[in-house]
């Protein structure tokens, strides 16, 4: 089996350690192994995304990075019908966009999201 390096920061780190535990993993690379798997699992199920889509998009960030939100929201002001922002905890915002639209352009905005470092937790539900 190939082996691949990964770097975390101490925060993420925690958390996986946390979550090994309360999951029962035997050891961090099962609790990435099986993050990889959701996470292949969720892109491959966006891409086969087709037509005029109905979701809803989370988006987790720290505050600082309102502008990046803004400015990702404003190309795809065609496909947003509905947009909530509130504050969760401390320094961290929610953004909840409801979305209607062709299926490539919501796999689009998805994508601008998540390949943005600043965002901490970005997820597509689709309705």
């Amino acid at each position: 089996m190939p082996i691949v390096s990964i770097s975390l920061n101490q925060e993420i780190l925690s958390e996986l350690d946390k979550l090994q535990k309360t999951m029962g993993f035997s050891g961090r690379s099962e609790a990435i192994r099986a993050g990889i798997r959701t996470f292949v699992s969720e892109e491959k199920q966006k891409s086969q995304l087709t037509g005029n889509v109905h979701a809803i998009l989370l988006v987790v960030h720290n505050d600082e990075f309102d502008h990046v939100v803004s400015g990702i929201k404003h190309n795809f002001e065609d496909l947003i019908t509905t947009h909530l922002h509130s504050k969760i905890e401390g320094e961290k915002c929610m953004e909840l966009f409801v979305i209607d639209g062709d299926a490539e352009r919501v796999s689009t905005i998805t994508k601008d999201f998540q390949v943005n470092k600043n965002m901490d937790t970005v997820k597509l539900v689709t309705l």
